[in-house]
């Protein structure tokens, strides 16, 4: 009989991939990953209460159950990577970092120290002979953040909700009686809980006031940091009145965050962009040929053009506020053939 360990974050995704790898016959142990603990003003971690759940959800299933100390790890990889990019005006997602660095990798190994013969997430994808594929439920599908999930882990991986849709999740939790069944999706920074970008980079950066300078060159607004600013932002401006404004660039060395009140504006839409830190799950894409691509989690798919030395991405039809720091994800049909973070 296989051994999975089953990262239990706390919430009924994860609860319901429990239950479906102990209803196919696994041995199953569930696993909590305590990725962070600390408290910030306002806000109060709530990795407690997450623990507690998952081990209730342990109970409930007659699984065994471990908890591991990811912390260290996760403030190496995952933090520190994450402020150093707001630092020089990017955006980044922590959550294809963790995935990276904590689930697919440091997770995996401890759970194979310790007597797994594969693990299993509650993310909405599919893991195919070593490939990763959409999740059914296309507005739940999350392989957007798991491009960077290496082969290998992939090979060792199970999603028992791929083929499901978040609906049908929810309804087996409450059919079986989880006491997860009716507990809200966390939302927030990735393990951190409901907090919001700002007041997190707020605990590790000194931020200036500068100007917020419109289309024209006029002095419009007074921004409390440009490193908490992003493209295609329009919310959060602090410049009530007339119309809309949305973030077109930042000058991280003068401060200034840049706006334009012009939905149409050609500093919002970008015909191609460069791309670093590229990683492809098993094969590269072939070079200028067209693929569907996704440059953020819920963006609509595009398509798309790499070039040979597959650095610079060119679009079919330009695109709307593609950010620095985020990444571009390639699809060829249902198939994530992998990635790269935008420059």
């Amino acid at each position: 009989m296989k051994t999975v360990f089953v990262g239990l974050s706390g919430g009924v995704d994860s609860s319901v991939a429990a239950l479906r790898m102990k209803r196919q016959g696994f041995n199953v142990v569930g696993a909590y990953m305590k990725n962070w603990s600390k408290d910030l003003p306002g806000f109060s971690c709530p990795w407690k209460q997450d623990y507690m759940d998952a081990k209730r959800i342990s109970v409930q299933l007659g699984i065994d159950f471990v908890m591991f100390d990811f912390e260290k790890q996760y403030f190496d990889k995952v933090v520190k990577y994450m402020i150093e990019e707001y630092k020089i005006g990017r955006t980044p997602n922590p959550d294809i970092m963790c995935n990276q660095e904590i689930k697919f990798k440091i997770f995996l190994e401890t759970a194979l120290e310790n007597g797994a013969d594969a693990i299993a997430t509650g993310h909405y994808a599919r893991s195919i002979n070593g490939e990763l594929y959409t999740g059914i439920d296309s507005s739940k599908d999350q392989s957007y953040f798991l491009y960077r999930a290496p082969h290998s882990a992939l090979l060792k991986t199970y999603f028992p909700l791929g083929e499901s849709t978040k609906k049908q999740v929810k309804a087996e939790a409450k059919k079986f009686g989880l006491i997860t069944a009716n507990k809200k999706e966390s939302m927030g920074i990735c393990f951190v809980g409901k907090v919001g970008i700002k007041e997190f980079l707020k605990q590790y950066v000194v931020s200036q006031p500068g100007p917020i300078i419109d289309q024209f060159g006029i002095t419009i607004g007074e921004h409390d940091g440009a490193i908490f600013y992003t493209i295609g932002q329009r919310h959060g401006l602090g410049v009530g009145g007339g119309l809309p404004m949305y973030v077109v660039s930042k000058d991280m060395q003068k401060n200034i965050v840049y706006v334009t009140s012009q939905i149409d504006d050609d500093k919002l839409w970008q015909s191609s962009v460069k791309l670093v830190s590229p990683y492809w799950i098993k094969e590269p894409p072939v070079g200028n040929k067209t693929y569907k691509v996704r440059s953020r989690y819920r963006a609509p798919l595009v398509s798309a053009k790499l070039n040979e030395s597959m650095q610079i991405i060119n679009f079919i039809d330009p695109v709307r506020a593609v950010t620095p720091g985020q990444s571009i994800v390639v699809y060829d049909e249902e198939k994530v053939l992998g990635g790269a973070i935008v420059t």
